[in-house]
Order: structure tokens, then C-alpha cells, then sequence
């Protein structure tokens, strides 16, 4: 039984997408479901990632560009590169 003394919603065995469970969690309490939780293991392999500082201007430029793209910064600046490294050979 959960501590905060109100009814819960069963955990559904399984969210249809990532949207309902992101809908349910927005709506729910961790915290009111925590004797149902299970400690558990993963393994993570993080890719290395390499930083490259960018001048302010050029940085402010890019970043405008990005928002009209529709897209972060990080993706912008990765496909621009990756273009001239192609036209590079």
C-alpha cells in the first residue's frame, strides 16, 4: 500500500507508446508506486564525443539557422560538417 493515502491508478502492464507513458507519468507520482519498483542493471556504452569550441558570431549565426531549421544546434553544426568532409573526399 503506498504511504500518501489516496487511490492510484494501476501501472498498465504495458504503454502502447512513448507518448501514453510519458502521459502517465506526467499525471502520476513515482513516489506513490515505489514499493512497486525493482532494482535493476544496465549497461551503457556512451559514445565519445569530441568538442569543438566555435566563435561567438559564428555560434550565433548557426544557432538562428538551427531554429529555423527546426533543428538543435548539435544536429545542425554535425550535418554541416559532415557535408564538407563528403565534398573533401
Amino acid at each position: 500500500m503506498n504511504e500518501s493515502n489516496h487511490n492510484t491508478d494501476p501501472i498498465p502492464e504495458e504503454f502502447k507508446t512513448l507518448a501514453d507513458a510519458a502521459d502517465f507519468w506526467d499525471t502520476h507520482s513515482l513516489s506513490d508506486y515505489w514499493e512497486e519498483t525493482q532494482e535493476v542493471e544496465i549497461g551503457v556504452r556512451a559514445s565519445r564525443r569530441q568538442w569543438v569550441p566555435l566563435a561567438t558570431h559564428v555560434a550565433s549565426r548557426a544557432l538562428v539557422q538551427a531554429q529555423q531549421e527546426g533543428v538543435s544546434l548539435e544536429t545542425l553544426v554535425n550535418l554541416w560538417v559532415a557535408e564538407r568532409l563528403e565534398i573533401a573526399g
